[in-house]
């Protein structure tokens, strides 16, 4: 036997024993690592994972803060939160988005425009937030749901506040409306804040006032299940509710003013000129706000869009129109401070009118196809001379012209608090070539002297001049906001008007003056309103207008009802009441309507009448306010919570228990 096939007994045990020492090496390395990433896990990564593990079995809730109430000035409720359930979805707990609202669409109608909605949100959301797939279920939708809630992990009733508004399109105007919030509107506000929130301010006092109303979130921890379904309420921070914001809106004057527009395409604002305070704001025709809470439907907006009587266009803030002969109380006044003419003073008004020197010798005719003769300034108010304020404009030029007018808020923002307002227009030979291309003529400067051409004026700023004027040149900013009520404190805070510039004169018979011819506009047989104020109680100063939309069909004997309807003059009054101590001042645009005397002169009796009838007492003889102080109005307590809703058992149908 060769030596080479012995074993050696010793070098084996040495290779054993190494095995052995390399294996329990490794192995021993093996535990250190395991080791070192236990240490690692339990001690330095301990607060993550325990964070991780809590968020697993707990889910935080935006609780939306109730949205502030809005009342009229009486304390009558414009916009309310009404209990409501939305079904919403959390993308994250969502298997299979695609299939799950197929699903969802055979137990629960689910329109096309609610799908458009939920994916433009889906795609720009957080994927552990929920959606609102369909807003307002009604009752039986809500049970429908619940029997079949098991199938749909991620997707859940949820009880919720929806805005709606009681008086419905007599108040779209001034109030507004509010809508589904959208992506753009969350960049532009504290996401935080509107975390759970579905609605958003749109137009009106709603868009404008959108953070005051909104309130502050709360938050509520709840406990769920594996599958993310809530157990039960571990902890909750309340929301804080919006402001709950009275208005200077008298409800039955806008209601009065609505009916006196209804089958019109109009405009009417009623402003207290003591304090600014917008008494009415009325556009017709009108809509129903609440179609637009929950999403209006394509079908509906796109007959609203392609509705010619344009029903969606606030004509009380940004219709501008020529205010024609309600321009020449203010054209008086500024004759008078400019001194081209004196009170009494006499300047020939006949049939027509000629510029001096002008080699075409053009006619600026009068309406009344005789004239009016030896007219001073009370009876170029009263009659409405267009001869007179023709040589007017003619001397004072259109500089003068626009620099006064502009004292009275003619050509520029009003300033009130609301959307959607224009500024109107006050035309300059700059405006006329750099948007015409075109030279600046005296015929130009002639016709604005009637308030036509290119002035353009809003119902706003009408009724704004006219508060005014009837206070004899001191105005107050417009306004809707008459108060607040703190959500937390409880306590009424009034707004403080705020002063305009003083409209100064030379001398205090100019204001009585035109305040005379304005009074003799409705109260002599004279005045151009006369038949429109016959036997009215109360002491009114008015003036009205007739703004020609195209002179094609015009002649001294056209028959208006010939003209078609889009072609016909729009009619205009403005006025204030009472005379010698103004409490409320009107202005009114009824397009297509004719002459104001019969179009608009009627619409603003019914105004005042009803205003000073239900607001006014006698006190020693005069006409005085009742008391309505914002602090005294009894206001509804605004809703804390949204609806409860019972969460139902999270078992299949037939499942053992």
């Amino acid at each position: 036997m060769s030596k080479k096939t012995l074993k050696n007994p010793v070098r084996e045990r040495r290779q054993f024993i190494w095995r052995i020492g390399m294996a329990g090496g490794f192995v021993l390395v093996l535990f250190l690592v395991l080791l070192g990433r236990l240490v690692y896990l339990q001690v330095f990564e301990h607060a993550r994972y325990a964070s991780l593990a809590q968020e697993n079995r707990v889910r935080v809730v935006a609780l939306p803060p109730p949205r502030g109430l809005i009342y009229d000035r009486h304390g009558v409720v414009l916009a309310e939160n009404v209990p409501s359930y939305s079904l919403e979805v959390t993308p994250e707990h969502v298997p299979n988005m695609q299939a799950t609202l197929a699903a969802l669409a055979k137990v629960i109608k689910l329109s096309q425009d609610d799908m458009r909605r939920f994916r433009t949100r889906l795609k720009g959301g957080w994927p552990f937030k929920s959606i609102a797939l369909r807003l307002n279920l009604s009752p039986e939708e809500v049970a429908r749901f619940a029997v079949e809630r098991y199938r749909f992990p991620g997707v859940d009733i949820v009880p919720r506040l929806r805005r709606y508004y009681p008086l419905g399109a007599s108040m779209v105007d001034a109030v507004g409306y509010v809508g589904r919030i959208d992506v753009k509107e969350l960049r532009s506000v504290d996401a935080k804040n509107y975390d759970g929130t579905a609605y958003f301010g749109k137009m009106g006092i709603e868009r404008f006032y959108e953070r005051r109303l909104h309130g502050k979130v709360g938050y509520q921890k709840l406990e769920v299940d594996a599958h993310g379904r809530p157990l039960r309420v571990l902890s909750t921070q309340p929301p804080v509710p919006g402001e709950d914001l009275v208005l200077s809106i008298d409800a039955g004057l806008q209601r009065i003013t609505e009916k006196a527009l209804a089958g019109k395409e109009g405009a009417a604002v009623a402003i207290d000129p003591r304090t600014g305070e917008v008494l009415a704001l009325a556009s017709a025709p009108d809509y129903d706000p609440n179609w637009f809470v929950d999403g209006i439907s394509r079908a509906r907006y796109k007959a609203l869009r392609e509705d010619w009587r344009r029903p969606l266009f606030n004509r009380a803030l940004a219709g501008q129109y020529p205010p024609a002969s309600t321009i020449k109380p203010f054209m008086a006044l500024a004759g008078m401070q400019y001194n081209i003419v004196k009170p009494a003073q006499k300047l020939y008004a006949g049939p027509y009118w000629r510029i001096p020197g002008d080699p075409a010798k053009r006619k600026y005719l009068d309406w009344n196809r005789g004239g009016h003769g030896p007219t001073d300034v009370v009876k170029a108010i009263s009659e409405s001379a267009d001869t007179y304020f023709y040589q007017l404009a003619y001397r004072l030029g259109i500089r003068k012209m626009d620099a006064f007018l502009e004292k009275f808020g003619f050509g520029r923002p009003t300033g009130i608090d609301t959307t959607g307002a224009q500024p109107g227009l006050l035309p300059t030979p700059e405006w006329k070539q750099r948007t015409r291309g075109r030279p600046w003529y005296p015929g130009n400067t002639v016709v604005a002297g009637i308030g036509q051409g290119f002035l353009l004026a809003t119902p706003l700023q009408l009724a704004n001049a006219a508060a005014i004027l009837s206070m004899r040149g001191q105005g107050f900013r417009p306004h809707l906001l008459r108060a607040s009520r703190d959500p937390e404190q409880g306590g009424i805070h009034s707004q403080v008007p705020t002063p305009l510039p003083p409209v100064q004169l030379r001398s205090a018979a100019y204001w009585e003056a035109v305040d005379r011819g304005m009074w003799e506009v409705t109260h002599q047989r004279h005045g151009t309103a006369w038949q429109a104020f016959r036997g009215f109680p109360y002491s009114v100063a008015g003036k009205t207008g007739t703004a020609q939309v195209s002179s094609f069909y015009y002649s001294d004997t056209t028959d208006e009802s010939t003209i078609p309807y889009n072609l016909r003059d729009n009619g205009l009054f403005i006025a204030f009441a009472p005379v010698d101590h103004p409490l409320v001042a009107v202005a009114i645009v009824v397009e297509h309507g004719g002459g104001g005397s019969h179009s608009a002169a009627p619409l603003a009796r019914k105004m005042i009448a009803y205003y000073l009838d239900n607001n006014t007492i006698k006190v020693d003889g005069r006409l005085v306010l009742k008391p309505n102080a914002p602090a005294e109005l009894h206001l509804q307590p605004t809703r804390s919570s949204a609806p409860s809703l019972r969460l139902l058992p999270q078992v299949a149908p037939n499942a053992a228990h």
